[in-house]
């Protein structure tokens, strides 16, 4: 018998853009309190879809940056409480740069100064926000050293139209979104800007900004929803491996494997 998926909204839409393009953005949604969320980490980065094949995951989107082809994830990472190792992003902006924090089954979204410094349970670290208390967040002075700090990794992420990745919350939802990109006349991808007031329409009260571009990645139900791009970022049948993900999970299960750790 097929397993029953989390979600409770699956959605692929064509977005048409206020310059009269269109791209492709995938949306699903996750019921709060029944679903949680944890952090994985591979010390070898994986292909998303790939990994939740083999392990049995059926809900996960992409997480965090990483220093490319195969370095560390960029920023602070916990799991489990644990602290690993990773690029630290250079000061000042460490304090300011937006994170998901994962504790007792409370997920939060916001400035990583505001999150707990040392989390029993799994903090990522990403950026920028998207959404803050409802409100699409269009601060263009850079705040979170996205432009300042563009030179810590490859990314053009401040600027232009890209596939795109995020993750919010409502009072009763988790919003996971993906979107196509960088096919001309087909998928045009979506700027910060585009993706804020998404997710704000989508009912977002908090969002985050995940990594995009050639690293896209939304599993849903077992299967990856994107069109993934290859480590040129020409489109390709295989997902880019990435660093990290964000796992979805019955709050049950959860709490089960939290228990037996």
């Amino acid at each position: 018998m097929p397993m029953q998926s989390l979600a409770t909204r699956y959605d692929v839409l064509r977005h048409r853009l206020a310059d009269g393009e269109e791209t492709t953005v995938y949306v699903v949604g996750y019921p709060r309190p029944q679903t949680s969320l944890s952090v994985e980490h591979f010390a070898a980065p994986q292909q998303l879809d790939h990994w939740c094949r083999r392990s049995g995951v059926q809900e996960a989107i992409v997480g965090g940056f990483f220093v490319r082809p195969q370095g560390p994830p960029l920023g602070e990472l916990w799991i489990g409480g644990r602290r690993i190792e990773t690029e630290p992003i250079l000061d000042p902006y460490g304090g300011a740069r937006a994170a998901i924090s994962i504790d007792e089954g409370e997920i939060h979204i916001g400035p990583r100064a505001e999150l707990p410094p040392r989390p029993v349970g799994h903090l990522l670290q990403a950026g920028p926000m998207l959404v803050r208390d409802g409100a699409p967040l269009r601060d263009l002075h850079d705040p979170e050293g996205f432009v300042a700090g563009v030179h810590q990794f490859d990314s053009d992420i401040t600027s232009g139209r890209h596939p795109r990745a995020a993750l919010g919350t409502s009072d009763d939802e988790l919003i996971a979104l993906v979107c196509d990109g960088r096919r001309t006349g087909i998928d045009v991808g979506l700027t910060l800007a585009e993706l804020a007031e998404f997710m704000a329409d989508l009912g977002a009260r908090q969002a985050i900004n995940l990594d995009g571009g050639g690293s896209t990645a939304l599993v849903h139900h077992g299967h990856l929803l994107n069109r993934p791009y290859d480590a040129q970022d020409r489109p390709s049948s295989n997902s880019r491996a990435v660093a990290t993900a964000a796992v979805f999970h019955t709050a049950r299960a959860q709490s089960a494997l939290s228990g037996a750790a």
